[in-house]
């Protein structure tokens, strides 16, 4: 057997989600993938643990999941030897692709997995999600989802959010709009003028405002850089821990980076809670 497969990993899971070959071999694509997936678990198992020294049991929710690669490898090595009680909720928008995972986890006797047919939007609001989660995850959440994720993460209280943003086109076009009015303005717009320059700094700049917003909640946020990932070029990891920290600083930084760039307009996606950031009371628990 390859000697990257973990020890006690099910290699009927690994097969059904066609990383193994039908003998249990390993191509190089599917090394690859394995090798990707393993990495985010590195980074995630020990937040995992983090929750579990505090209570008993763990909920986890995955947006975009896609074929659920890391909600199946992450239960198969961690949550299925947790409490009954523990639970990784995937969220996905093609239906076919929950209908299969269903089908795998029931076949594998994954009880604690559960696939909902939802956008990341209306994930917000659904009831078919408990009102209170332990872990977010969204990876490679095209543009405004990752937004949607975090905002999700911010009303349901979440404890960890595990983002790998993907897409951001929604700042850059807005730079886009307002550039002649910044270049009258401003002689740091010339950091944009360019199209592919607008493309890139927005990209750069929805990740630093997010970063802002999540701290104007309370979140300590740390950014890494993905390896392994040599075949995109998205690949910087946000890993938000809730510190209940003061928030004013940041909600005053993200305020005055958004008016100093023309992007006042952007204000309710990177919202900050005026009066938690006021009274430095918890926005989430």
């Amino acid at each position: 057997m390859a000697a990257e497969i973990r020890p006690g990993q099910s290699l009927e899971l690994l097969k059904e989600l066609h990383i193994l070959t039908r003998d249990g071999k390993l191509n190089q694509d599917s090394r690859r993938k394995l090798k990707q997936v393993y990495h985010l678990v590195q980074f995630i198992e020990p937040l995992l643990r983090q929750v579990l020294a505090d209570q008993p049991e763990i909920r986890l929710v995955d947006h975009g999941a896609g074929k659920s690669y890391l909600g199946f490898i992450l239960y198969d090595l961690f949550f299925k030897d947790q409490a009954p009680g523990s639970h990784i909720y995937g969220i996905e928008t093609r239906d076919e692709l929950v209908r299969k995972s269903e089908a795998l986890a029931a076949r594998l006797g994954f009880a604690g997995m559960s696939f909902l047919n939802l956008s990341v939007a209306e994930s917000i609001t659904s009831d078919r999600l408990p009102p209170q989660v332990d872990v977010v995850t969204a990876l490679h959440a095209c543009n405004t989802a990752t937004d949607d994720a975090i905002h999700f993460a911010l009303k349901r209280k979440a404890r960890l959010i595990v983002l790998v943003p993907c897409c951001q086109a929604e700042v850059a076009s807005v730079l886009k709009k307002n550039k002649a009015r910044s270049l009258a303005r401003d002689a740091l717009t010339e950091i944009w003028r360019h199209p592919v320059h607008t493309r890139e700094f927005g990209s750069q700049l929805t990740n630093v405002l997010r970063c802002l917003q999540l701290e104007a909640h309370g979140y300590q946020v740390t950014v890494t850089e993905l390896v392994g990932w040599e075949h995109s070029m998205k690949n910087e990891l946000i890993v938000a821990s809730y510190q209940n920290l003061p928030r004013r600083r940041p909600s005053e930084r993200l305020q005055a980076v958004l008016q100093s760039l023309g992007l006042e307009e952007l204000g309710e996606r990177f919202f900050t809670d005026a009066a938690a950031a006021e009274n430095a009371e918890p926005a989430a628990s």
